[in-house]
Formats: structure tokens, sequence, C-alpha cells
């Protein structure tokens, strides 16, 4: 009981809404609408997230799609079964590309989509820690306002003060503890993923060159 009322200590709502609420609404004005959902989304997929396993996976489908275009062409590479959404995407449309151009076409795009999904789910965590120290700070700021009204009664003030140590504390919990570590990690498996996904696509896009020129190169696979 002395562990948990100690702890209860550190647990004011007004700084909690002062700090979270304020850092939050801040980061929702930062961002564009639907990177607020990504970011939520995002956690489970960060929590879970090999990016040196998905690239080995990529790497093992993008082989069984290139052995199967050359054996078959290029129109049997979404027969190839893959776990992953984007190899799919990206098989279906080696298999229906009428040139070259329009499957690299369709690849830039698709990576620069890609790209600022990510951006936006990151960039709001990153706009979440920039906002928590400065809502802590004006947390801050009123505790001590309250503080020196209070002068005259010593009585009246403890709470001011608290208020203004715990949105500091908040602050910092928020923003180098929770919201930081966040999107530097999103960050890092953002550029992860990019870097395996655009092996693949390059790879298929010159399994499209080599058919639809007319080169049919000799087969290779990639470990």
């Amino acid at each position: 009981m002395a562990l948990l009322e100690h702890i209860g200590r550190f647990f004011d709502p007004l700084s909690i809404l002062i700090v979270f609420g304020g850092a939050f609404a801040i980061a929702v004005a930062r961002s564009a609408r639907g990177d607020v959902a990504r970011a939520f989304a995002a956690l489970g997929p960060m929590v879970r997230g090999d990016p040196e396993a998905d690239a080995a996976a990529a790497t093992r489908a993008a082989n069984a799609v290139e052995a199967v275009a050359q054996l078959k062409g290029i129109a049997c590479a979404d027969r190839v079964q893959t776990a992953g959404r984007f190899l799919r995407r990206a098989a279906f449309q080696l298999s229906s590309a009428s040139s070259p151009e329009r499957f690299a076409l369709w690849a830039r795009s698709e990576l620069a989509e890609r790209r600022r999904r990510h951006a936006g789910a990151a960039g709001f965590w990153a706009a979440l820690a920039d906002a928590a120290p400065a809502m802590g700070m004006i947390g801050t700021i009123a505790g001590l306002i309250g503080m020196f009204a209070a002068m005259d009664d010593a009585a009246r003030i403890g709470p001011p003060m608290a208020l203004a140590l715990l949105t500091t504390l908040y602050g910092i919990i928020l923003s180098s503890a929770i919201a930081g570590p966040i999107a530097a990690r999103l960050e890092r498996l953002s550029e992860a993923e990019i870097a395996w996904q655009r092996r693949v696509l390059d790879r298929f896009e010159m399994l499209a060159h080599a058919e639809l020129n007319g080169v049919r190169p000799a087969l290779r696979v990639v470990s």
C-alpha cells in the first residue's frame, strides 16, 4: 500500500491533460489527413517487424518469380504464391506489364507512395515528441504562476508546485521515452523495408526488359 501511495503521487490528471492532451493536439494539427490513423496502426508492425527476415523472404519469393518467368514468361509471374501483399502486387504488375517502362513507372509510384505513408506515420510520433517538452514547460509556467499567487499561504503552494514539476516530468517521459523512440524505430524500419522492396522491383524490372525487349537472360538466383 505504501508503494502504491508513493506511485500515486506521480499521477495528476490535470498534468496529464496538459502534456499528453496538448502534445497530441499539436501533433494532429501538424499531421496530414490519415497520418494519425497510420501512426497508431504502425505500432503493431513496429513491435513485430523483422527487416532481415522480411528481406530474406522477399529474396526467396523473387527467386521463385524469376524462375517461373524464365521458364514460362512474365505473364505467369503472378502464379507464384507469396505471403506478402507487396510481393503479390509486384508480381501481378509484372505479369500484366505491357512494357518495361509501364512497370518501372508503377514501381516508382509505388515506392514513392510507401515512403509518403511511412513518413507520415513516423512524422506524427516525431511531432508528438517535439511538442511534449513545450507542453511540459507551459504546465510548469502555469504552476509557477499559481505558486507565486499563493505565496501568502504556504498550504496552497503544494498543488501548483506539483503541477509545475509533474508537467515537466511528463513532457520528458512522453518525448524521450515514448514518442521519440517510436518515431526513430519507425524510420529505421521504413528505410530497411524500402531498401528490400527497391531491390525486388529492380529485379522484376530487369525481367520485364529482358522479355518484352526480346532478350532472355540466364537464370540467376540471389541468396
